[in-house]
């Protein structure tokens, strides 16, 4: 049996030796690459300015640019139907015809009566040239002939108002009459929308008004087109903010040429600021803690600094940084997840392109350190 004051001494001096062995393993530095340690690997990334271009979103509501309900003027009944549902039409051309009654005789009558007040007027006309008859005899005659005249005209409209015509191209709706139906004065016959180019009308909030005026660029999206964009412009900007939820309304037009939009959809709309130039930086490397942005900045000594930003929009992929960075610096892009602040780092691009150089079977240059 061994004594038990040797084996004290023996477990004493076995705890000495891993505690010295400790100590001259740290070297006296921080562990995760302090001063004394290997630096943290990462990629880095120098800021440079960048063409942006900034966006606004709202979701807005597609319509014709010229819709309406197409309806008959009389009571009267159809005699004859000339379009078919969804059909395009042609300005002036005629959709319905109805009964025309006694207006067509009336026109007739109102006609022939206006030639023979006209032959009155110029017989007239000669005899009081020679002085044969009163001018009073020869203003009431060209009095008679006008009215004959506005008679002509009001059968003429009478007439007209039995051919429903279409008053602009577009598209028809559905069909809501049949031949033979008695129609009365407002019956919906279809609707007619011109589809060719459609607006949208959304709001945006006040605090963006001094970002919107007419001509910029608009793309708008569909859920019913799926990876379709189509583009437009800004045609107008209201003129007031609704008190109610501090917004505007804007109104862009769509180039609709194969009319896939139609009136009533749903669109998600961008509208595009001109182009200019800002500092933009990968996403990645943009860090967040509560409700402050930050990155972490390359100093010369290769440590680095936990750097406070503003950022002035997001796009995929990149964000422009407003505030907190100058064009020139280095920030880290990759790896930043277990940095701290004076950490020293390195460069993993060099040993990446090292790599590839042994791949190629050249040597590579000599790389450039964080």
């Amino acid at each position: 049996m061994i004594p038990r004051a040797p084996r004290l001494a023996r477990s004493c001096l076995f705890l000495a030796s891993l505690l010295l062995a400790a100590c001259g393993g740290s070297g006296g530095s921080a562990p995760g690459g302090g001063p004394g340690g290997p630096p943290a690997v990462v990629t880095t990334t120098v800021v440079v300015e960048s063409p942006w271009i900034e966006r606004l979103e709202a979701i807005g509501t597609a319509r014709a640019s010229e819709s309406i309900a197409i309806t008959s003027k009389l009571s009267e009944r159809v005699r004859r139907v000339r379009f078919e549902s969804g059909q395009r039409v042609e300005a002036g051309q005629v959709l319905v015809e109805l009964d025309v009654g006694g207006d067509v005789a009336e026109l007739d009558a109102a006609r022939t009566a206006y030639a023979e007040a006209q032959r009155q007027f110029e017989r007239q006309r000669q005899l009081a040239a020679e002085r044969l008859i009163p001018t009073s005899q020869l203003d009431a005659q060209r009095a008679a002939r006008d009215a004959a005249q506005a008679r002509v005209q009001l059968a003429i409209s009478r007439v007209s108002d039995r051919a429903i015509v279409a008053p602009f191209a577009g598209v028809l709706g559905l069909r809501e009459v049949s031949p033979g139906q008695l129609l009365g004065p407002g019956t919906v016959i279809t609707t007619l929308d011109a589809v060719d180019t459609m607006q949208v009308d959304f709001a945006v909030p006040e605090v963006q008004l001094s970002k919107l005026r007419e001509g910029l660029v608009v793309e708008a999206r569909s859920d019913a087109w799926r990876g379709e964009v189509f583009t437009g412009r800004v045609i107008s900007v209201d003129s007031r903010v609704d008190v109610a939820t501090r917004s505007v309304n804007v109104r862009a037009a769509i180039e609709n040429p194969e009319g896939k939009l139609l009136p009533g959809m749903l669109l998600t709309v961008t509208v595009l600021q001109e182009e200019r130039p800002v500092l933009a930086v990968p996403e990645i490397a943009v860090q967040q803690a509560g409700s402050q942005s930050f990155v972490f900045r390359v100093k010369e000594d290769g440590t680095v600094e936990r750097v406070n930003v503003v950022l002035g929009g997001r796009e995929p992929g990149r964000v422009a940084i407003a505030e907190g960075l100058s064009a020139g610096d280095r920030i880290v892009v990759d790896g930043t997840q277990k940095l701290r602040p004076g950490q020293r780092v390195a460069e993993a691009r060099p040993a990446v392109e090292a790599a590839a150089a042994l791949r190629a079977g050249t040597t590579p240059g000599s790389p450039a350190g964080a």
